[in-house]
């Protein structure tokens, strides 16, 4: 990712901490709100306005730059025992996930059946589990990556395998899919790993858009399943039929 888009992505994240919409920015810039957006999405920011961008957020260049710095470095695997702390309350895990994709606190408390205090505990608990870095009135800096990864074979990893990843295969009748492909073919070891290159790549836009949607506020955001899988595999009904090798006779 290029510099420009790293801050561009700082920015916006310090935009939804501060509950700082695009239009109230235009308006303190003496801009229109197109304008403010057009900037975000064409990464076309002149320094000027950058810096008059940050003295809106009371904050400088500067620090701007080293939050920046400190995005690089979030949090890309929980522990093994931070993994088994979510699991072990679904409302934790829940909220785990919420400010993963930059839920604001008053969003979680009035979509989820959680009172006030109850959600207090939650974030005070991400925060000691260090998911999360607690602000003054409930807002919150997030300290993961957007894609970071679950510990192989760890906690996470068998509870998407045993309750997640088998009923998102499983649609109900209500719930068409968006979209649903499989595809199969005997590859060379070369076209094995620009496939697998290529579906990394897709995993980091897909968590770089979710991240950008995060200035949007939850009733503008549908909550989306994405499944991406690669094993060597063939189905059983045409395993069956293989030849068997039979033993040479001396």
């Amino acid at each position: 990712m290029s510099e420009i888009k790293s801050i561009t992505k700082t920015l916006k994240r310090c935009l939804k901490e501060r509950g700082v919409t695009y239009g109230q920015l235009a308006e303190q810039l003496q801009l229109s709100e197109a304008s403010i957006k057009r900037c975000f999405s064409l990464n076309a920011f002149t320094l000027e306005r950058l810096e008059a961008i940050c003295q809106c957020l009371q904050m400088s260049l500067s620090d701007l730059f080293e939050l920046e710095r400190r995005q690089k470095s979030r949090l890309s695997q929980l522990s093994e025992e931070q993994e088994r702390e979510l699991l072990s309350d679904p409302k934790l895990l829940l909220a785990a996930v919420c400010v993963r994709d930059g839920w604001q606190f008053e969003e979680l408390i009035q979509h989820y059946d959680i009172d006030y205090f109850e959600g207090v505990r939650l974030m005070a608990r991400l925060d000691k589990l260090r998911l999360i870095e607690l602000l003054p009135d409930n807002r919150y800096k997030l300290l993961i990556a957007q894609d970071f990864r679950w510990i192989p074979g760890g906690p996470l990893e068998k509870f998407m395998e045993q309750e997640v990843m088998i009923k998102f295969m499983a649609p109900k009748r209500n719930e068409p899919w968006t979209f649903r492909f499989y595809l199969r073919g005997r590859y060379s070891q070369s076209s094995i790993n620009i496939i697998q290159r290529r579906l990394n790549q897709l995993t980091k836009e897909a968590a770089t858009l979710n991240e950008d949607d995060m200035a949007l506020p939850v009733s503008e955001r549908t909550h989306m399943g994405l499944l991406m899988a690669m094993r060597p595999w063939e189905p059983s009904l045409f395993e069956n039929m293989r030849r068997q090798a039979h033993p040479t006779t001396p």
